[in-house]
């Protein structure tokens, strides 16, 4: 670089990036309930909505659900349908979400979608770094660290946990 180059500089954080930032963030947690949910009867999508956090001396915990395929549409068309939720990026329809759930490989990939304020995002995430049921031992190797009273990575008591910093908490 001579005297007269300047260091380009990126813009901060387009708004796509917190929504990459929080999947990398969260796989682990995105990955064991895909897979409990899958191991619980069916293919389906995790869902999370970041409109109403707990926040806690670890941070912000965010709720997260997995909605079986045989539920997905009825949910899919309340949720969406209510005057204040946009999906963004207009081509990824009622229709198009069903599919990404009825043809992706629930062992390496998963559907996402994340609520945010009035807006919602389709996620077909596939190529991961840990595989969904790779996140599922991982969780189960470590559930003390998490839920100290409860044996959640037994059959009979299988459950969803929160998203945030790390940080897994049941509801």
């Amino acid at each position: 670089m001579n005297g007269t180059d300047s260091p380009t500089k990126e813009p901060p954080n387009p708004p796509m990036n917190w929504q990459q930032d929080f999947i990398a963030t969260n796989l682990l947690s995105l990955g064991y309930n895909a897979w409990v949910g899958y191991l619980n009867g069916e293919r389906g999508a995790v869902i999370c909505s970041t409109n109403t956090p707990t926040v806690g001396m670890a941070g912000e915990v965010f709720k997260v659900h997995y909605v079986p395929r045989s539920r997905l549409a009825a949910f899919l068309n309340a949720w969406l349908a209510a005057p204040d939720t946009v999906i963004l990026r207009h081509h990824f329809m009622n229709a198009h979400i069903l599919e990404a759930v009825d043809t992706y490989n629930p062992t390496t990939e998963l559907v996402f979608l994340l609520e945010s304020l009035n807006q919602v995002t389709f996620f077909y995430l596939k190529n991961l770094p840990i595989t969904p049921h790779k996140c599922y031992e991982q969780i189960c190797k470590h559930w003390e660290e998490f839920q100290p009273a409860d044996d959640g990575c037994s059959d009979s008591s299988r459950q969803s946990y929160s998203l945030g910093n790390h940080n897994l908490y049941g509801f």
